[in-house]
């Protein structure tokens, strides 16, 4: 039996923070690529993440292989972001902050009423494979969720390849040259529009495959279940510094340990509040680091 001091304990706890943070990390790189390269906190981050899910269920009603609906998930989400930055954020690119933050708001609330619209409200199960949903018991009294280490496989491989195109190809640098400083990178030749629907594909592709390891872990769906993803991606990326694509993956890593390792020590009775005291952490983050553990204050031109 694994207790508070036990060593099977603090190991157990910290599988479960690798898995959990995992699908965090994946959330929030989404939503900080975006943002860094638009200034934009686009809440419809979550209803992408809703939409791959109906999608990766819409293929698995017709027969289709799970691979392929993995790949559709993805595949489905990115289309979706493309679609969305070419017709709801192009136009009023260079807009007020505001504007940006109640135009994100707009698309997330059209896409999730058009779900159910078309699905209704009822959440529905979302039948996954036997690989994705056993429990290996590696000794003792650990339980090791298969999800956990196919989330955390899927994001390293996911972060690695991101992590090689921004630093290694043409157009990774112009998106990190357009991240600093939009206009010196335009000035210098580098294409705004493309670098920002560059960002709108990959980041929401990045939705699509967390939801894929989100839906194994709730097991339902429904068109409202990308509030709670958006909101752990913005506080993932709060705590890890906003903009910054590995504060993003820290923020997200760092969030899923504080969750996991609360919910193993807090009393029965004070359980409950787990999630107000991760919000009391993250105040105090920010008293402390303003700009997020990795990130950094810009500094104000007049």
């Amino acid at each position: 039996m694994q207790t508070l001091g036990s060593l099977e304990f603090w190991i157990q706890q910290g599988i479960n923070a690798l898995g959990l943070g995992s699908q965090y990390a994946l959330m929030a790189v989404g939503l900080a690529m975006v943002f860094a390269v638009m200034r934009l906190i686009n809440f419809a981050h979550g209803t992408v993440m809703m939409a791959g899910a109906y999608i990766g269920w819409l293929l698995l009603q017709r027969g289709t292989p799970f691979p392929l609906v993995a790949l559709g998930m993805v595949l489905g989400a990115a289309a979706l972001g493309i679609a969305m930055e070419r017709v709801a954020y192009r136009p009023v690119r260079g807009a007020p902050d505001v504007a940006l933050l109640l135009n994100s708001f707009a698309v997330a609330v059209l896409l999730e009423n058009l779900a159910i619209l078309i699905f209704s409200p009822r959440s529905r199960p979302f039948p996954m494979p036997e690989i994705l949903t056993q429990v290996l018991h590696p000794g003792g009294d650990l339980f090791l969720p298969s999800i956990h280490l196919w989330a955390l496989g899927g994001a390293l491989l996911a972060l690695t390849a991101l992590a090689l195109f921004v630093t290694r190809t043409r157009l990774g640098l112009a998106m990190r040259a357009a991240a600093e400083n939009p206009t010196a990178a335009q000035l210098m030749g580098i294409d705004i529009g493309k670098v920002t629907l560059l960002a709108f594909a990959i980041g929401s592709a990045m939705a699509g495959l967390a939801v894929l390891f989100w839906t194994a872990h709730v097991g339902t769906i429904n068109p409202g279940m990308g509030f709670e993803p958006v909101l752990k991606a913005f506080v993932a990326c709060v705590i890890g510094g906003f903009g910054t694509i590995p504060g993003a993956v820290l923020g997200g890593y760092l969030l899923g340990a504080l969750e996991i390792f609360l919910q193993g020590i807090l009393p029965s009775g004070v359980v409950g509040y787990r999630d107000a005291l991760v919000y009391a952490v993250l105040i105090l983050i920010l008293l402390a680091r303003p700009g997020g553990v990795l990130g950094y204050l810009e500094a104000e031109r007049v």
